[in-house]
């Protein structure tokens, strides 16, 4: 049995198809890499709310751009994306198989853009479909609309059917991998299937013609104007997804690092070690007319001026609100109305007196 799936699970030396651990794990790898850029965003945006604050709220589009500029470099000059020319693969038209072009030559204008929106375009679409799932279901959690509104019961109906959607979605990525797995399949992933593309490894020969045009572009010079200008354009936007992707490949090998650093029971045992004396409130990070200033009376809310109704805190700063204030400053400005910290809806934390 363990040579069966030993021989299922890995190419033939005849064959350029990459084994389905290969191409699982150049999927993984661009997965990997936000949340970790997305942490450390979340960090610079927490020590200094006023000057990173907007890469923390903009992170999502930020990231496709840089994305898009990623991949669009390397599917020019490798005809990969950038995990799969980590990997050592790249990506040929599907009816491709008597003589297979150079890695150099680039895809057809057709598959070119069809695999960049399918690379770009697809995570960051589902990537806000999930953040507007989690978003409605707070806010039905917490019954911001009234009951009897026809947005209720659509976001209602739409929250109802997302599980069997995202169900059917992953179940067609696991069929296809199974297919892939049994060599019914030329593609593990059904984006591919529709770029009109599959994967295969780079040959001697690629990596030759690769090394050459590196080469050849530090050596080459133009001598039009027009020409001058294309070039110093191309070399900068060139230097710029060189320094992403030079970034990006030092970084995976930290991945795992970070992975067990912020794994849960690491954190536990890092509280436990590093516990302190409760710290004094925090003060006020910038006096703008958008600042709330703290009322004198306790029982106050600093955002209406009245007493609170619902009493609901901020785990960021340690501040309280009235719920309604608090849920409704917070979902426009993504930040602690006192304190500027970076904040989210799933830092509210309501509170419960002895006499409610």
């Amino acid at each position: 049995m363990a040579e069966l799936g030993a021989h299922l699970t890995a190419a033939s030396a005849g064959d350029d198809r990459p084994s389905i651990f290969e191409a699982v794990a150049q999927d993984s790898l661009m997965g990997a890499l936000k949340p970790a850029l997305q942490h450390l965003v979340k960090v610079l945006a927490e020590s200094n709310p006023g000057r990173y604050g907007f890469l923390w709220r903009w992170f999502d589009e930020i990231y496709v751009l840089l994305d898009l500029l990623l991949q669009q470099h390397y599917l020019a000059g490798c005809s990969a994306s950038f995990s799969e020319n980590f990997y050592s693969l790249k990506r040929v038209p599907t009816g491709e198989r008597r003589q297979q072009p150079l890695a150099t030559a680039g895809l057809p204008k057709r598959q070119h853009w069809k695999s960049l929106l399918l690379l770009v375009l697809v995570p960051y679409l589902k990537g806000k479909l999930e953040k507007l799932v989690s978003s409605l279901r707070e806010e039905d959690e917490y019954s911001i609309h009234p009951p009897s509104s026809s947005w209720k019961r659509f976001y209602r109906a739409f929250l109802a059917a997302y599980p069997f959607v995202n169900m059917t979605w992953e179940g067609w990525f696991l069929i296809q991998q199974l297919c892939y797995i049994l060599g019914k399949a030329q593609h593990h992933s059904p984006l591919l299937r529709l770029a009109g593309v599959r994967l295969v490894r780079l040959t001697a020969e690629d990596i030759q013609a690769l090394e050459k045009k590196s080469a050849g572009a530090a050596s080459g010079q133009t001598h039009s104007i027009k020409m001058q200008v294309q070039s110093a354009v191309r070399k900068a936007l060139g230097g710029i997804a060189f320094s992403l992707s030079t970034g990006l490949s030092v970084s995976v090998f930290f991945l795992q690092f970070l992975d067990w650093w912020y794994s849960s029971e690491n954190q536990e045992t890092i509280k436990s070690l590093t516990a302190l004396p409760t710290p004094p409130p925090p003060v006020h990070l910038d006096y703008g007319s958008g600042t709330a200033l703290l009322p004198k009376l306790k029982t106050v809310c600093p955002l209406c001026r009245k007493i609170r109704v619902n009493a609901t805190a901020l785990s960021t700063s340690g501040f309280v609100f009235c719920y309604r204030c608090a849920y409704n400053y917070v979902k426009t400005h993504q930040r602690c109305p006192i304190t500027g910290y970076a904040t989210e809806l799933q830092h509210l934390v309501k509170l419960y007196s002895p006499e409610s």
